[in-house]
């Protein structure tokens, strides 16, 4: 056999030797490979998962319907003192930059029906009074269900109200759960209050136009600053002798 014959048989069975070696390194990688995607679909899987109240329970702005039943007698003759009261601080929530439109229902069919109409006549020039646009009151009426009997008159406006949903949902027992997340109702309460404590639910949005500065209490504090000085403010307020 000549040398190149040899050298050629040599260099097949190093080709044999390593194609093995090579394979298994494939299948490993493979392998590795395969373990990372199964490790990235679960903690994708897991993280989807809500655990904070915020999410759970939030905050949206909608459109709330405001409505009052404000109770009329059938001997009434237009709208009394209680009403007027009552139907005072209804309409201190009224928006009247918004100017939504303000529904008077008067009852029709009932034992009050006269008396209503007189009294949804009066809540209608006390809303004007109030300063809500005449031509933003509509006057409207329902049928009574029972004839028989007094219905009230219904005054109700939409208005844009920070909210979100109703507590007290409990699926699941705590005792029978070991999972380490929130329960169904943890937060809940406190997003309710945070809602009802909004006055301008467009806070939630964004931010408002900064106020005017003064000019007059901005030049006043800026001398003292010249003056190496301390202001009185200051010093009332600190609890440092200087």
């Amino acid at each position: 056999m000549s040398q190149s014959s040899s050298k050629a048989i040599t260099i097949a069975s190093r080709e044999r030797t390593c194609r093995p070696a090579v394979s298994i390194l494939a299948i490993a990688v493979a392998a590795s490979l395969a373990g990372c995607a199964n490790l990235k679909r679960d903690s994708i899987t897991v993280g989807a998962i809500p655990d904070d109240y915020r999410t759970t329970h939030p905050i949206v702005i909608a459109e709330k319907n405001e409505k009052i039943d404000l109770p009329v007698g059938a001997g009434d003759r237009g709208m009394t003192r209680s009403q007027r009261a009552t139907l005072l601080g209804f309409l201190d929530g009224y928006d009247k930059s918004a100017a939504p439109v303000l529904t008077i229902a008067i009852p029709v069919g009932s034992a009050n029906e006269i008396a209503a109409a007189a009294a949804g006549r009066d809540f209608a020039r006390l809303a004007v009074a109030s300063g809500i646009s005449r031509n933003r009151i509509a006057m409207t009426s329902y049928q009574s269900a029972f004839p028989e009997a007094s219905a009230p008159v219904r005054v109700a406006y939409i208005s844009v109200k920070a909210q979100t949903d109703k507590c007290g949902r409990w699926p699941e027992d705590l005792l029978e759960t070991s999972e380490n997340k929130h329960y169904a109702d943890f937060g809940c309460s406190y997003q309710n209050n945070l809602a009802a404590q909004m006055a301008n639910p467009a806070d939630l949005i964004g931010p408002r136009k900064p106020s005017d500065i003064d000019a007059e209490n901005r030049g006043a504090v800026i001398d003292v600053y010249r003056q190496r000085g301390i202001s009185d403010e200051f010093l009332g307020n600190s609890e440092v002798t200087y």
